[in-house]
């Protein structure tokens, strides 16, 4: 009978311990984004519209990895606070694009950095050089997944 690979010990699995990196990193950023009555879905939704304005409900869903209905909940959310705009009919087809408002880009331009500290926390062990080979084989990691959405990044 041949002999049937398993996972191992948990500590050398590589997908355990990028579950174990990604679980860390959104208690991290959850800590830093709550004093700004920020969630992580709601800083993303605020950092994609931030650097590609005008982007429908399913692009922000995609792009913040949460479903069309609850990027749509995040919206209305950011819309009452006014920090998001979106038309109140669709300039075209079905699609109501968002936008920031300036209060809506004076909260982003501060939880972008705090996101950003976070992020230099976690990579302070890494050289430039190691942290742009980290983020080339995590590319990697999820091409060999799903070739068709690399790096699950919007395409322009």
């Amino acid at each position: 009978m041949p002999q049937v690979e398993t996972v191992g010990p948990l500590d050398e699995s590589v997908g355990y311990m990028l579950k174990r990196a990604a679980t860390t990193l959104r208690s991290a950023l959850d800590a830093t984004l709550r004093p700004l009555d920020l969630s992580v879905p709601q800083y993303a939704c605020l950092e994609l519209l931030g650097q590609r304005s005008g982007l429908s409900n399913a692009d922000l869903a995609r792009g913040a990895f949460v479903t069309r209905q609850s990027m749509n909940g995040v919206l209305r959310g950011l819309q009452v606070r006014g920090l998001v705009t979106r038309p109140v009919t669709a300039p075209s087809g079905r699609s109501l694009p968002g936008q920031l408002t300036p209060a809506g880009r004076r909260r982003l331009r501060i939880a972008s950095a705090k996101v950003r500290s976070v992020e230099k926390q976690m990579l302070a062990h890494f050289s430039p050089a190691e942290q742009g080979r980290l983020c080339r084989d995590l590319t990697a990691c999820i091409s060999a997944l799903s070739p068709q959405d690399v790096g699950g990044l919007i395409e322009a």
